[in-house]
């Protein structure tokens, strides 16, 4: 019997997924199934109402834009999504160009941004992974999405050889070419050379070994450059690759001529250039060698993120405490932490008592004492205690992960401030090409004798000396380092936009509760008269409070509890209206109130009259004991001001800033805060869906505002500022209407990330003035400019050290941001 035949050319197709909007019911579903099942090529439809997602199993091709055609048709939308893709090859700004322009030519792209420093791709719209990556191949460069990349030490293995092999390929062109220099350029430089080489091995055997050595250098170490740079030219689409290649490719066939067919040549032409080509290769690697390095150096941020990471935690499984990888912790795992040791996930504290020192992730230097109860976070190091905790959050969810997700994301954005570079590097290759041609023209019309040689020199120098690459890392270097130095100082910023916005601030407005304060009442203040002692006072008013809920009878049963005082069985206990409350604690009688209740009870309170004026004064309200029929005491609860909101706000106005606060306490309790901080201006009696007319009043008087809140009951106006700033406690990092988390929890943040982005700002137009004045100021002097009036040329040696050393500077002035010292630390001194 015959075995079956199978059906070699018929191959799986790959399913597809698509996210549906619009659908509420399941009649929706069986629309948006009929329109899809109808479209060519496809073989079965499955939608999913509670999903809101289209599986898609083709039968055949299909077209992926056809298919969002026939559920745009039915009356539903289909979401857009966002792929991140790494990609390799990309040199300078003018790759970049190639490749958004690439991608946004591909059917369903919305928005496309390129990171030449990332070497990452970022692409909204609805557009498959397949398309995207198929369009950056045909444009030159290979393409593959961040998800199938496994893990980020094998990206930074890939980085490690990728330096290594520059290296190699470095140290290659060094050996070769230096004989090259020495033979061509020791003739010209050092009297006696030249006759010592005609009067050794000849001229034109000198000419033989350099033509050998300089092809072993451009077809080794140098064929990165051909194999990248004619392609590109082919496409119409020259790049950094292209320039060199282009260039040196020009003066080795003009050598090769001279070498072993002078008679082409013009008289007194006759002359070889096999150092300019072997030597530009060389230092042009030296520049790139020296560049992967820098660029390793400006993600140093994310990579000591990452290394905060756990590896090993230890579980209790089946009774018995056992090692495991810390990916393998799940929700709700009982996890030992000992001393020493880093904590492994995020979790509430179960038993023990430790400190924990937190500055990796707030910026706050002072270990923070953890007991049953209390939250730690995973990355953190516990110090001399041990404990146990219940996993709270695991893998991508725990606080750390959010913020390595934060900084990536922010990192990879692109600031309002790169639009003009990215138009410029677009068309600057193909102009420095045409003013290269342009050189060559002149001179071999103009240029005295001999016209050629000077033409082919000078068109070279033009070639060799531009760079783009400068222009194209000259913003996200420094946004890379400066996000990434944010980071470490508790500064996350959600959107890299948020970096140039917030320099530009004029005023900052501040919601008052949780972030000037400390968000919930506490006893402030206790003072007793002759015959009373505080303890023996806070004891028996506490006793009484504690039958209330109020949150002023709360703090002061908290207070009573932090301080270790037991408190007294209670009895008789009654409110009176409108008073205050009275009953009988140990057998004495307690009486607790407004000044009016102790007036009622015939008691006098002016004996208090100098405190109650400085309370008011400071916007608390006083309340009165009394025991046994004597006044006793006057008692103060207010929201406390941190102990860090005064010197920030000192060193906002240091800024130049001015500071508004916004709150719906009573305009006398604000004016009275606000003086004690200095705060410039006041809009009190707000309700929490007013603070947005607050936040517009305030930006149209005063102009660009950052609006700081807690970021959950303030999100309406952390939205409606220029720059929302969220002041982050516990793992709340990834509040989505802040551009700025502050980690720390308090105010000090925002005058150290306003000084931030005002550095990194200046940073980068540091670096963009550097780019364009070096290739303004230079491209003239390689056409020979200066030559005219002064004699002066360019060797194309010197060119390609000015051009590998451009994008160098670059690079090691962004990592200068790496030391930026902030202006208030974690001891809420000014630095």
């Amino acid at each position: 019997m015959n075995a079956p035949v199978k059906n070699h050319s018929s191959t799986v197709q790959e399913p597809i997924s698509l996210p549906i909007e619009g659908m509420s019911c399941a009649g929706c579903v069986g629309r948006v199934e009929s329109a899809l099942a109808k479209v060519e090529g496809v073989g079965s439809v499955s939608v999913n109402l509670a999903t809101e997602r289209a599986n898609i199993q083709p039968a055949g091709p299909v077209d992926r834009m056809a298919l969002v055609q026939a559920v745009e048709k039915a009356g539903y939308q289909v979401a857009a999504g966002s792929v991140e893709l790494a990609i390799e090859g990309m040199t300078c700004g003018s790759c970049v160009g190639r490749v958004e322009a690439a991608l946004k030519s591909v059917p369903g792209v919305a928005e496309v941004v390129v990171n030449l420093a990332t070497e990452r791709a970022t692409v909204r719209g609805i557009a498959s992974v397949d398309s995207l990556v198929a369009a950056i191949g045909k444009a030159g460069f290979e393409a593959q999405s961040i998800d199938t990349v496994t893990q980020s030490d094998e990206a930074a293995l890939k980085k490690d050889a990728e330096a290594a092999q520059l290296k190699r390929d470095l140290t290659l062109a060094g050996v070769l070419a230096l004989p090259v220099f020495i033979l061509e350029m020791g003739s010209h430089l050092v009297p006696g050379v030249h006759e010592l080489i005609a009067n050794t091995i000849g001229i034109q055997n000198s000419w033989y070994l350099q033509c050998l050595l300089t092809t072993l250098v451009l077809a080794i170490p140098g064929r990165r450059f051909y194999q990248k740079g004619f392609p590109a030219l082919v496409r119409l689409a020259p790049d950094m690759n292209s320039l060199v290649a282009v260039g040196t490719s020009a003066a080795y066939a003009y050598s090769l001529v001279a070498t072993f067919a002078p008679g082409l040549l013009p008289t007194g032409t006759v002359n070889v250039y096999y150092e300019a080509a072997a030597v530009i290769v060389a230092l042009i690697l030296l520049g790139r060698y020296l560049e992967a390095r820098a660029k390793g150096r400006t993600s140093e941020a994310i990579k000591r993120l990452v290394g905060l990471q756990a590896r090993v935690a230890h579980v209790s499984r089946d009774g018995r405490w056992v090692d495991i990888p810390v990916g393998e912790v799940v929700l709700n795992d009982v996890v030992e932490v000992r001393p020493g040791e880093r904590v492994p996930v995020d979790g509430d504290v179960l038993e023990g008592q430790s400190f924990v020192d937190e500055s990796m992730i707030t910026g706050e230097p002072i270990p923070v004492e953890k007991t049953a109860g209390s939250g730690v976070v995973g990355g953190t190091v516990n110090q001399t205690g041990a404990f146990t905790l219940r996993a709270t959050a695991v893998g991508g969810q725990t606080m750390l992960a959010q913020i390595i997700r934060l900084v990536e994301q922010a990192q990879g954005s692109k600031l309002p401030i790169q639009a003009v570079v990215d138009k410029v590097t677009l068309w600057f290759v193909p102009a420095v090409m045409l003013a290269a041609l342009l050189t060559f023209g002149v001179w071999l019309l103009f240029g005295p004798a001999p016209a050629l040689t000077f033409a082919l020199v000078n068109a070279v120098s033009v070639l060799i000396i531009a760079c783009p690459c400068a222009m194209g890392l000259a913003t996200p270097t420094s946004i890379m380092v400066g996000t990434g130095r944010g980071a470490e100082m508790g500064v996350l910023f959600r959107r890299g936009e948020a970096l140039q916005l917030l320099k530009d601030a004029k005023v900052v407005a501040v919601d008052k509760t949780g972030t000037l304060t400390e968000g919930h009442p506490a006893l402030t203040d206790l003072e007793t008269t002759d015959g009373f002692e505080r303890d023996q006072v806070l004891a028996l008013v506490a006793a009484v409070e504690s039958r209330s809920e109020h949150p002023i009878a709360r703090a002061i049963v908290t207070a009573a509890e932090q301080e270790g005082i037991s408190l007294p069985t209670l009895s008789e206990f009654d409110s009176i209206t409108g008073m205050g409350v009275r009953a009988v604690a140990a057998g004495r009688a307690v009486e607790v109130g407004a000044d009016r209740y102790m007036r009622s009870l015939g008691l006098d309170v002016s004996i208090f009259a100098t405190s109650a004026e400085r309370l008011g004064s400071e916007g608390k309200s006083p309340l009165y004991a009394a025991i046994d029929d004597r006044l006793a005491a006057i008692i103060a609860v207010a929201d406390p001001i941190k102990p860090s909101t005064p010197v920030a706000i000192a060193a906002l106005h240091e800024l130049g800033l001015k500071v508004a606060m916004i709150t719906g306490d009573n305009e006398r309790t604000a004016r009275a805060i606000a003086t004690r901080l200095g705060i410039d201006e006041v809009i009190a009696e707000v309700l929490p869906e007013g603070k947005v007319d607050a936040v517009q009043r305030l930006k149209a008087s005063h102009g660009q505002l950052a609006f700081v809140g807690d970021g959950i009951n303030d999100a309406p106006a952390l939205a409606a500022a220029d720059v929302g700033l969220a002041i982050g406690t516990g793992t709340d990092v990834a509040m989505e209407s802040a551009d700025v988390v502050l980690v720390s929890g308090n105010l000090q943040g925002v005058p150290n990330a306003i000084a931030l982005s005002k550095a990194t700002i200046g940073n980068i137009r540091q670096n963009l003035f550097w780019a364009f004045a070096y290739n303004t100021a230079l491209i003239p002097v390689a056409a020979g400019v200066l030559y005219p009036a002064y004699g002066l040329l360019l060797s194309p040696i010197f060119a390609a050290g000015a051009m590998a050393l451009s994008s160098v500077f670059v690079l090691g002035n962004a990592l200068r941001l790496r030391h930026f010292q902030p202006p208030l630390t974690g001891d809420t001194q000014p630095t």
